[in-house]
């Protein structure tokens, strides 16, 4: 859950913010086999998201194959609020995840790399600080080795920890970076959540890209007496210009498009129940627009 604070940017440090508006849609069952879908009665639902992180590297140098040696700091958090309607079961209106870790990125060589970070994490139903407990603290720590194939392309892969089954639990990680340079720019990322985007560069401070991304939060509580996991995912596609202003590092970026599927339900906190797919309750299609803000700038 820590990847979003990890900044592979040799010295740069970076502010993020942005608020994504995920129009109303009904909440729908995928039965298993060939049953078709079935709609939960009236039940619908909307979302506003308030996310942010900075990143903060405490030591910067580069080595002798001008490749970076970085220790850092990160944190990040993230609201969303669930409007749900109609429903008669329980459902979570409310989500806050708090995010600090602490990474490194070190070359191993001309064409390895390593990545690594520690860190914590609090993600609750309830903005209400008072009602936090352990069982709504996240533990964490990872290790990614990655391959940089050209300039433009890097995979990886590795280890992640973290103890979201209320003790540690070791789970594959994947990385991937790649970008086409020039005035038609096309870049895939899978770090933490999933950014490809083709885009065309109009001038120095004008970009507008063709987006689809796949983020999402989630809470740990209990519920009827167990403790769960209630994940909040969507997969958007759109529109999305970006703006530079200036000399000053801050970009301006929004996007219109369409929510093509929002996935939101309780699964086990177990071993079981994290393998179960907890993907058959989803909100279906709807609007989607965002607003967001990022300065990049070096001390």
């Amino acid at each position: 859950m820590l990847g979003s604070l990890l900044c592979l940017e040799a010295n740069a440090q970076q502010i993020s913010f942005k608020t994504e508006l995920i129009g109303n849609s009904g909440y729908w069952f995928l039965p298993n086999g060939d049953k078709p879908k079935e709609k939960i009665g009236d039940s619908k639902g909307s979302s506003i998201i308030y996310q942010g992180s900075v990143n903060v590297p405490l030591s910067t140098k580069i080595n002798e194959h001008n490749r970076p040696i970085v220790w850092g700091v990160g944190i990040s958090g993230a609201y969303a609020s669930l409007s749900n309607e109609q429903f008669t079961g329980e459902m979570v209106s409310e989500i806050m995840n708090l995010q600090l870790g602490i990474y490194h990125l070190r070359p191993l060589n001309e064409k390895w790399s390593v990545r690594a970070s520690v860190g914590m994490g609090v993600f609750t139903p309830s903005t209400d600080f008072s009602k936090i407990r352990l069982k709504n603290v996240l533990g964490s720590a990872g290790v990614v080795f990655i391959r940089h194939l050209k300039p433009n392309l890097a995979v990886g892969g590795g280890l992640a920890l973290n103890s979201s089954l209320g003790y540690p639990m070791v789970f594959p990680a994947v990385y991937v970076n790649w970008k086409h340079r020039g005035k038609f720019n096309v870049s895939a990322e899978l770090i933490d959540g999933l950014d490809v985007a083709a885009s065309y560069k109009l001038n120095e401070h004008l970009k507008l890209s063709w987006a689809l991304e796949m983020n999402g939060q989630m809470a740990l509580l209990e519920r009827e007496g167990k403790d769960v996991i209630f994940s909040h995912q969507y997969i958007i596609t759109g529109l999305r210009p970006e703006v530079k202003l200036g000399k000053t590092g801050l970009t301006v970026s929004a996007m219109v498009g369409l929510n093509l599927y929002r996935p939101a339900a309780y699964s086990d906190r177990t071993l079981k129940g994290m393998f179960a797919s907890n993907n058959d309750y989803y909100f279906s299609a709807s609007p989607y627009a965002s607003v967001g803000l990022k300065w990049d700038f070096k001390r």
